[in-house]
């Protein structure tokens, strides 16, 4: 198990024009982009588990940060999206991605935490 100190980000929808146009969530996604790559994250084909870790607003109490604490994120951003922006990130192409687990859960700090299959596979 890996955890690296990366706030999870989904990718956003971009157009043609994002490509000189300085969108914030283009330019927030974009950075996420390059701290993944400088933490040289790296995934499998198959096997993997990766869970999003994704902070609680600020605005929160904390009973109500205790409470949600580890708990399924049941909000955007949708997990196929925050997946879609990690592995774009890592791989030019990713199609040679067959096999993998996503999950998405609150934390104080925003984290990916990338778990690999037990390569002879009794876990």
């Amino acid at each position: 198990m890996t955890a690296y100190n990366i706030t999870p980000l989904g990718k956003p929808r971009q157009t043609r024009a994002d490509k000189w146009k300085k969108r914030p969530e283009v330019l927030r996604y974009r950075a996420f982009c390059d701290e993944v790559r400088l933490n040289n994250i790296t995934l499998p084909a198959s096997g993997y588990h990766v869970i999003f870790v994704l902070p609680m607003p600020p605005s929160w109490s904390r009973k109500k940060r205790a409470e949600y604490d580890g708990k399924p994120h049941q909000q955007r951003p949708d997990k196929d999206n925050l997946e879609k922006a990690l592995l774009d990130a890592i791989f030019g192409e990713d199609s040679h991605i067959w096999d993998g687990r996503v999950s998405k859960v609150w934390g104080q700090t925003g984290q990916i935490i990338i778990r690999e299959a037990c390569p002879c596979a009794c876990c």
